[in-house]
């Protein structure tokens, strides 16, 4: 028999098996009671009940995984007079908390910035506050290095 395994992966989407996307999708009509009952939700996104009873305990949506925790993130931001407070504006509004920041100086129209924030009070979720920094006209790019408790 095969030992359970306390080793977590970070995943990219694309790179899951279609029943694991299923899974989590199944997993979000539970949790938003959209559906009542397991049979009801894998029936709605056509998925076996021993597919999902296989994954379930074991796949999660990111942003679950760093729900009140600390997340590191760099990102690529274009040297504008403003961006810089426009970034952290937006980050406020989400709800979550600027712990520290650092900024290189910018060489080539570009600064790269180390942001920490908590994430216990966000009103979104993480993958919406990606989204939403890299809608910002000066955000060239966006990544998470690190998280923590």
């Amino acid at each position: 028999m095969r030992k359970r395994s306390d080793q977590f992966y970070l995943v990219r989407e694309d790179m899951l098996s279609e029943a694991m996307l299923k899974t989590v999708e199944a997993k979000r009509l539970l949790e938003s009671e959209e559906v009542n009952t397991i049979n009801e939700a894998v029936h709605a996104v056509e998925l076996s009940r021993s597919a999902f009873y296989k994954y379930k305990d074991g796949i999660f949506p990111f942003h679950t995984m760093v729900k009140e925790k600390i997340i590191t993130m760099t990102i690529h931001l274009q040297d504008q007079s403003g961006s810089l407070s426009r970034l952290l504006s937006m980050i406020a509004q989400t709800g979550a908390n600027v712990l520290t920041i650092n900024q290189t100086i910018p060489l080539q129209g570009k600064a790269t910035i180390t942001l920490t924030i908590e994430t216990a009070a966000m009103t979104y979720d993480v993958t919406g506050l990606l989204d939403q920094m890299e809608k910002l006209d000066a955000v060239q790019k966006v990544e998470i290095v690190g998280s923590g408790a």
